[in-house]
C-alpha cells in the first residue's frame, strides 16, 4: 500500500430548505445556511433509500503503514495538501526507523504525544484520578501544583520536563521559606503525573524520578501533640458556652467586651441548645478520630446505639481510604448521642402539637413522628464545625 493523504467524507440528511439540481450529470443539493450563504454538496442515496448530502472534511488525513506493518490513519490537521504531505513524510520516516530497529515500537508510540500541549495531558491525568474516585480536594491540589510548576519552569510539552528544572524550582521555594512538607507535596504531584505518563505510553521513563525528597522531620513547622485532659475539658466547656456568651457580649460603647446584654428566654434556650450540639460535635471528633467530611456524612440511620457495643457505620464512599469502617463509640458518647436524639424527637413532637391550632394544620400538616434515619447528626451541616478559636478554650 502506498502512503497517501486524503480528505474524509461523511453523509448527512438533506437540509430542510435544500433543492436537488443536476449539473454535468451529477445530482447536487443547493441551500442557504444559517448565515444566508449559498451552499452546494453532492447527493447520494443512503442505506434507507433516502437522499443524503456528501460532506468533505476541511483537513487532510494521512494513511500509511507503521513500523509494525499496521495500516494507520492519522489526522494531520492541515488544510493544504502540501502541509499534509509534510506530516506524512514525518510519519513514514518514523516507520522506517522502527523497521531498521533505530526506534522501538514503544518509542514510536511515545512520539505521538510529544507535540500535545501539557495542559491536555494534565486534563487526561485529572480525569484518570477522578475515575479512581480520588478525593476532590486532593485532585484540586494536584491540578494547581502541576500548573504552577509548569508555568514557572516554562514546561509546555512533555519533552520539556526535566529533573533539574523541578529541582531548581523547589530550591527557590525553599529559599522563600516554603516548608519541606509543602515542597514534597509538589514533588509528589509531579512524580505521580510522570509515572502515569509512563503507564499510558506518553513517556518511556520518568524523567523526574531522581528529584530528591525533602526531610520533613528536620523542617517541621507544626509539632503535633495530644491535648491534655484539662485542655479537652476546657474545649468542650467553651463550645457549650460560646453561643450564649457571644449573644450577651456588648460589641461597642463603654461596655464593649462585657457579657451583660439581655437575651430573652426563648433565644437563651435556642443558644444553649446550639452550644450543647457544638460540644457534642467536638466530643464526637475527639473520641472517634473522624475527619470533618466523614462526620458530616453520618446520618441517624448509621448509628447503632442500643447494643452492648455501640458503633457508627462509615460508608466506603465517605471514608478517605474508600474502605468503609465500623467506628466504635464509647458508652458515654453513645449515651449523649441517644439523649440528643431523644431531645430532638421531643422538640419536634412539641412543635407539632403547638402547630395543631395554626393554619398549617388545616392545610394537611402532620406530626413529623420520629427523627428520620436519613437525618444528619448534630451540627454536621456546613460551617457549624468551625465556630470557635483556640483563645476561647
Amino acid at each position: 500500500m502506498m502512503a497517501s493523504v486524503f480528505k474524509k467524507t461523511a453523509t448527512k440528511p438533506l437540509p430542510v430548505n435544500a433543492e436537488i439540481i443536476t449539473r454535468k450529470g451529477k445530482r447536487l443539493a443547493r441551500w442557504k445556511d444559517g448565515r444566508g450563504k449559498n451552499r452546494t454538496a453532492a447527493v447520494t442515496t443512503g442505506r434507507d433509500g433516502t437522499d443524503r448530502i456528501v460532506i468533505q472534511a476541511a483537513t487532510y488525513t494521512a494513511k500509511y503503514r507503521d513500523g509494525q506493518r499496521i495500516v494507520c490513519e492519522v489526522a494531520t490537521g492541515c488544510r493544504t495538501k502540501d502541509g499534509a504531505m509534510s506530516v506524512l513524510r514525518e510519519l513514514t520516516g518514523r516507520a522506517e526507523k522502527v523497521k531498521a530497529k533505530i526506534l522501538t515500537p514503544d518509542e514510536d508510540r511515545i512520539g505521538d504525544h510529544q507535540a500535545t500541549p501539557l495542559d491536555t495531558h494534565f486534563a487526561a491525568y485529572i480525569d484518570h484520578q477522578t475515575a479512581k474516585d480520588v478525593h476532590s480536594a486532593r485532585i484540586d491540589n494536584t491540578r494547581s501544583r502541576l500548573r504552577r510548576v509548569a508555568a514557572d519552569c516554562g514546561f509546555a510539552r512533555l519533552t520539556d520536563l526535566s529533573a533539574s528544572g523541578v529541582e531548581r524550582w523547589l530550591l527557590d521555594r525553599q529559599r522563600e521559606g516554603m516548608s519541606a512538607g509543602a515542597r514534597n507535596g509538589y514533588r509528589e504531584a509531579w512524580i505521580g503525573f510522570a509515572n502515569w505518563c509512563v503507564k499510558t505510553s506518553r513517556l518511556l521513563t520518568n524523567p523526574l524520578s531522581d528529584v530528591p525528597k525533602a526531610d520533613a522531620r528536620a523542617d517541621c513547622r507544626r509539632k503535633r501533640r495530644a491535648l491534655t485532659e484539662d485542655e479537652l475539658t476546657r474545649l468542650l466547656d467553651a463550645a457549650r458556652r460560646r453561643p450564649l456568651q457571644d449573644a450577651m457580649t456588648i460589641r461597642r460603647g463603654p461596655n464593649k467586651g462585657k457579657a451583660i446584654a439581655k437575651v430573652n428566654e426563648g433565644r437563651r434556650i435556642e443558644l444553649e441548645w446550639l452550644g450543647r450540639e457544638r460540644a457534642l460535635i467536638y466530643k464526637t471528633y475527639l473520641l472517634t478520630g473522624l475527619r470533618m467530611s466523614e462526620l458530616a456524612s453520618l446520618t441517624v440511620g448509621q448509628l447503632e446505639l442500643d447494643g452492648p457495643m455501640p458503633f457508627a457505620v462509615l460508608d466506603a464512599a465517605d471514608d478517605k481510604s474508600r474502605c468503609g469502617a465500623d467506628i466504635p463509640l464509647r458508652p458515654d458518647l453513645a449515651t449523649e448521642l441517644r439523649q440528643w436524639l431523644d431531645a430532638r424527637l421531643a422538640n419536634r413532637q412539641s412543635d407539632a402539637r403547638a402547630g395543631q391550632v395554626c393554619l398549617r394544620r388545616t392545610q394537611g400538616s402532620k406530626n413529623p413522628g420520629p427523627v428520620r434515619a436519613g437525618r444528619r447528626l448534630p451540627g454536621t451541616h456546613q460551617g457549624e464545625a468551625h465556630a470557635f478559636a483556640c483563645e476561647h478554650i
